[in-house]
């Protein structure tokens, strides 16, 4: 009786109406657009193994690591878009929509090819937001 008393305590608990707000899951408000580079540039490293190899078993290897990698772009991309950039940031630089819409569209495209040039286009657009990041930071 004392196990069921206990577990309708709790349900009830998780049920409780009062509205709760944050940011993020954790607002520890440590954004940085280094995080995207980097896996950017193991990306286009794994791009450049993979075009100067010959052992098909280190390519398949090299192909996985480069979609792994291009995945955390796109979430590292995603969390500065949907966590620290705000309104007003979009009112001072109006292409962030499209420069976030085109860089995590270029991670996706990374996965696709073993083109280094597409990984140097994203890249290109990561040092965009990057100088834009740290515009919002002065």
């Amino acid at each position: 009786m004392k196990a069921l008393s206990s577990f309708l305590r709790l349900t009830d608990s998780l049920s409780d109406p009062r509205p709760v707000s944050a940011h993020c899951d954790l607002p520890c408000g440590v954004y940085d657009p280094a995080q995207a580079k980097i896996e950017a540039q193991s990306v286009k490293a794994c791009m450049e193994k993979f075009n100067a190899s010959d052992d098909e078993v280190f390519k398949g290897r090299a192909v996985a690591i480069k979609e792994q990698r291009a995945d955390l772009v796109k979430h590292h991309l995603w969390v500065l878009w949907t966590d620290y950039f705000k309104p007003e940031h979009l009112e001072k630089f109006p292409q962030l929509h499209e420069l976030f819409w085109k860089s995590t569209k270029a991670a996706g495209e990374s996965k696709k090819t073993n083109d280094v040039a597409v990984a140097d286009g994203l890249l290109s657009q990561i040092d965009e937001i990057d100088k834009i990041f740290w515009e919002t930071k002065k």
